[in-house]
Parts: structure tokens; C-alpha cells; sequence
């Protein structure tokens, strides 16, 4: 008969041991939707694969239809960003998406918090106003955002082919601010009576308690204006008539004309231009499915 301490000793050994996750298990069922997916994931792919490798050829392989370049020319990518001055239009790029991703945080953060956690007058209809204008296009304003930008109704003066014209109309944002309210209203209560127990008002308990837990909801909140500002095209080509201040789209699409059949440097340029997002997106992918996954669930 084994020794009651030798039991007791490979109890607590097999207990100390984390459990090994189990591998999934294939079912012949789900083959028809991994199929799917995958056929879904390539058809998504292919227009980039396809970008990525004209951008690579030769002017005479785009034109024949090359499935891929007999030798890789790495110059288009140099030639296509001295070409079309792109050194100007991604520094143009750089300050209005930092300028307005820094302004979206900052209030978007505070409406954010006061919806989910002041409570105030008609906070409730605020709010449903403030859904409400999520279903309005926004090609529809762009009328009257012009008039306002150039000072046809406040007469501020003409913001036309300014850094404030292309970013201050963008500094919050409605499905912004709902975000950051789902998120803060799951924050729990308890943390709020001990702030206000040791003297901390709403302000203080914002930016020691919320803002520290909500990194996943900025972060998602970052990404999704970096893509919106950086992929801008309308709204700049509006209130822009010269070069100064035109983002990369704009310059983008300045150079299709400019260049004309020269595919492999359009590609090379398409490139460049979607570059910065790729990236972007895949060192925040994690807290951006996070931000999502947990917004929303308590309102």
C-alpha cells in the first residue's frame, strides 16, 4: 500500500501542473466554411498581391500582363516619391492625422466620460441627438462645412488651404464618442466611491483611474481616426487649391494624372500610400479586437 505521504506529496505535484490546452478538434461539417473563408480571404487579397507586384515590374510587364516581375525593380518605389513630391504630401499627411488623432482623443475622452459617467440635464437626449447624426451621410455636410471654413456664415475669416480647415471638423466624432461611453460606463462604481472617498473629483478620476484602464478603447479609438484622416480625399480636395497643405491622397490622385499609363509607378505610389496604415494596424491589431470586443456590452 502506498505511503499516505507519498500520495499526498504527487496530489499536490499533479494539482501544481497547468492544465495542457487541447488541440481543436476538425469536423468534416465545418470544411464548407473554412472553405469559404478562404476563398474570401484570397478574392480580399488579390487586388493588393496584384498592386504590390506591378509595383515592382517594369512599364512594358504591366503593359503585357506579367502574373509577376522577372526581376524586382525596387527603383519605381524612389522614382514614384520624387516624381509626385510625395516628401510633401506624407509631411502634409503626418501633422493633419497627429494634429487630429491628439484633438479626438482629448475630446472625444471627455464627452465620452461624461455621457457614461456625469449626470447632468438632458444628458440622455444629448446623446440620442448625438446618434442620430451617425445616420446623416457626411457628404451631405460638406456644403455647409465649406460655407463655415471659409467664412460665409461666422465671419471668422477664410480657412482655406490652413492646417485648422482640414482638421479642426475633425477633432470629435459621434461613433467616436458613443465608443468611449460604452467603455467607461462598464468601468465599475466601486472605484468611483473610492476616488470621491479620498478626494478626487471627475476630472482626477478620469485621468488617474478611467484613462489607465481604457487603453484598448484609445487605441481602437487611434486607429480608427488615423485611417479615416490619413485616407481623407473629398474634404481636402475642397478647401485645398494648392499644394501646401494637401495630404497624400490628394497627391496621390494629382499624380494618376500626372503620370498617365505609367502603371508600375501608380502602384509604387499606391504603395506608399497605404503603407503607414498596414503598419499601424498590425502593431495595434490586438488591443484594437480587444477595444471592440469590449465596447458596447453595458450601456
Amino acid at each position: 500500500m502506498a505511503d499516505p505521504q507519498m500520495r499526498s506529496r504527487r496530489g499536490v505535484a499533479a494539482a501544481g501542473r497547468a492544465p495542457q490546452a487541447e488541440a481543436p478538434e476538425f469536423r468534416w461539417t465545418q470544411l464548407p466554411i473554412y472553405l469559404a473563408l478562404t476563398i474570401g480571404a484570397l478574392v480580399s487579397m488579390t487586388p493588393f498581391l496584384v498592386m504590390i507586384s506591378q509595383s515592382l515590374m517594369t512599364l512594358g510587364e504591366t503593359l503585357t500582363r506579367a502574373p509577376w516581375p522577372a526581376q524586382a525593380q525596387w527603383v519605381n518605389y524612389a522614382r514614384a516619391w520624387s516624381d509626385a513630391d510625395f516628401d510633401l504630401y506624407f509631411r502634409n499627411s503626418v501633422i493633419i492625422t497627429g494634429t487630429t488623432i491628439v484633438g479626438m482623443l482629448v475630446t472625444c475622452t471627455l464627452a465620452g466620460y461624461a455621457f457614461a459617467r456625469i449626470r447632468f440635464p438632458g444628458r440622455d437626449v444629448l446623446f440620442a441627438i448625438l446618434l442620430t447624426t451617425l445616420m446623416i451621410p457626411g457628404t451631405v455636410t460638406f456644403i455647409p462645412g465649406f460655407l463655415l471654413v471659409r467664412g460665409d456664415i461666422i465671419p471668422w475669416g477664410s480657412w482655406l488651404n490652413t492646417l485648422p480647415a482640414l482638421t479642426v471638423p475633425f477633432l470629435s466624432t459621434a461613433f467616436i464618442i458613443f465608443l468611449f461611453r460604452q467603455f467607461f460606463a462598464q468601468i465599475p462604481t466601486e472605484l468611483w466611491d473610492a476616488a470621491r472617498m479620498d478626494g478626487a473629483g471627475h476630472l482626477r478620476f478620469l485621468t488617474t483611474v478611467v484613462v489607465p484602464m481604457s487603453r484598448p478603447v484609445l487605441i481602437t479609438g487611434t486607429l480608427l481616426t488615423f485611417v479615416a484622416s490619413w485616407n481623407e480625399f473629398l474634404w481636402p480636395l475642397l478647401v485645398t487649391t494648392n499644394p501646401t497643405w494637401r495630404p497624400l491622397a490628394v497627391g496621390l490622385a494629382n499624380f494618376i494624372d500626372d503620370a498617365g499609363p505609367q502603371t508600375h509607378l501608380l502602384m509604387a505610389g499606391s504603395v506608399i500610400t497605404i503603407v503607414p496604415v498596414l503598419v499601424l494596424y498590425f502593431f495595434t491589431q490586438r488591443q484594437f479586437t480587444e477595444g471592440i470586443a469590449t465596447s458596447g456590452l453595458k450601456g
